[in-house]
């Protein structure tokens, strides 16, 4: 077991995608309980795309914490430049991404553009709430003492014998992905189909259920 818990050759993107990785399930975690308990109607045109915005910048804090903790126990010390990182990465692709589709909407002269103060109000949340959460959440998660492996590393790395033919990444990365897929299908399906068709989705409880069967699932991937 000396080789297991080694840190791997990227382990500061690791540890990003790890925190960004938190972020997104407790804000979905979250926007699930309030969408369950009632306290978001989809009667109410943008509430459930409003509430997952914000939710998402306030847990800002707990991703920064989380990518700082494994910053950390990868033996990372530029914990300031992960931190960036973890803020900037994934809302920073999402903004570009949706700024570009914007744009070529007001191309088409199109009323379903989003105004400007709109994307100046997102561009605010992320810089002005979000980023300097996750600075706040890496700076405690990053004074903490830092985790502990069960084992210690060897200092010279095995060799790692040739594998079977399932054992290969890229089989791996299909498999581990088409489960996780398959269990929540169905569900994804009807969401999209009521957004694409201007309809309301009710079934927040049923969708909870497939959460949890989906977060069972991934877990079960891992350990296998």
């Amino acid at each position: 077991h000396g080789d297991v818990f080694r840190p791997p050759k990227m382990a500061g993107w690791l540890a990003v995608c790890i925190g960004t990785g938190v972020q997104l399930a407790i804000s979905c975690c979250f926007l699930m309980l309030f969408a369950c308990l009632g306290f978001l109607s989809p009667a109410n045109r943008g509430a459930l795309m409003q509430a997952m915005l914000f939710i998402f910048v306030f847990m800002g804090i707990f991703g920064g914490f989380t990518s700082a903790r494994f910053f950390r126990m990868f033996k990372g010390n530029r914990w300031r430049s992960n931190a960036l990182w973890t803020a900037m990465l994934f809302p920073g692709i999402s903004f570009s991404i949706f700024f570009v589709l914007n744009i070529l909407i007001w191309g088409q002269k199109s009323s379903g553009a989003v105004p400007f103060g709109t994307l100046f109000a997102l561009l605010l949340m992320w810089l002005g709430i979000s980023a300097p959460l996750t600075l706040v959440g890496a700076f405690f998660g990053y004074r903490k003492q830092p985790m502990e492996n069960p084992t210690r590393v060897n200092q010279i790395p095995r060799q790692v014998p040739a594998q079977p033919w399932f054992v290969n990444f890229w089989v791996n990365l299909v498999v581990c992905g088409l489960l996780p897929f398959g269990a929540v299908f169905v569900e994804v399906f009807y969401v999209l189909s009521s957004i694409w068709l201007h309809q309301f989705y009710y079934l927040f409880g049923f969708l909870f259920l497939v959460l949890v069967i989906l977060v069972e699932l991934l877990f079960l991937v891992l350990v296998i």
